[in-house]
């Protein structure tokens, strides 16, 4: 049980990166990506990576500047903006559904207006999903330049929708749901300079 504990990704680095070893049985024709972040980088930097080896950005959390959040599903993207917050923590949260292709996206809990994104897509196992790096290839590839210096924590998956109510929940560690893997049962090995702290 990972609550009240971060991950800290002290420096730039092209090896640094956490792990998720829970091992995904079935393609997602659904899913819901949540994570709190926390950094005061300008440059481009990777925060969710799953990739498979037929396609290495099957689902990627990245965000290319303040302000802005990046949503790759199947190698397409999708852009949100949000505001520009500094010296403070960063709680996203994104869903898609493969019938109608609809994405969320909520920001500290709060729902941005709906977008559209690869319908009738299915997200491929098995999965190699990384925090804090962009895999350019399956389980590896990175680049320095993406990726991630400071914190993340209350990470979530799971391979179905989510609800605004059940969003507050995760941003607070008590999901409604069982997730694929959580902050409360996170599965997870460190590879490279990360630490886990209070």
């Amino acid at each position: 049980d990972l609550v009240s504990s971060v991950f800290v990704f002290p420096q730039k680095s092209k090896t640094a990166h956490v792990q998720v070893t829970a091992k995904l049985k079935q393609p997602l024709d659904n899913f819901t990506v949540c994570l709190r972040s926390f950094t005061d980088l300008t440059r481009p930097y990777s925060l969710f990576s799953y990739a498979t080896e037929t396609q290495d950005n099957e689902i990627l959390l990245f965000k290319p500047k303040p302000g802005q959040y990046e949503l790759a599903v199947g190698n397409k993207l999708l852009f949100f903006t949000v505001p520009i917050s500094l010296g403070e923590s960063e709680h996203i949260c994104v869903s898609w559904e493969s019938s109608t292709g609809i994405v969320g996206f909520w920001f500290n809990g709060k729902p941005w207006p709906r977008k559209g994104l690869q319908k009738g897509y299915t997200v491929g196992v098995p999965a190699s999903i990384l925090l804090g790096q962009d895999q350019d290839s399956f389980g590896g590839s990175f680049d320095a330049q993406q990726s991630f210096v400071g914190e993340i924590s209350s990470v979530y998956m799971w391979d179905t929708g989510i609800s605004n109510s059940a969003v507050r929940s995760a941003m607070y560690d008590n999901p409604e749901q069982t997730p694929i893997f959580g902050w409360r049962n996170f599965p997870y090995k460190i590879v490279g300079e990360v630490y886990l702290k209070p």
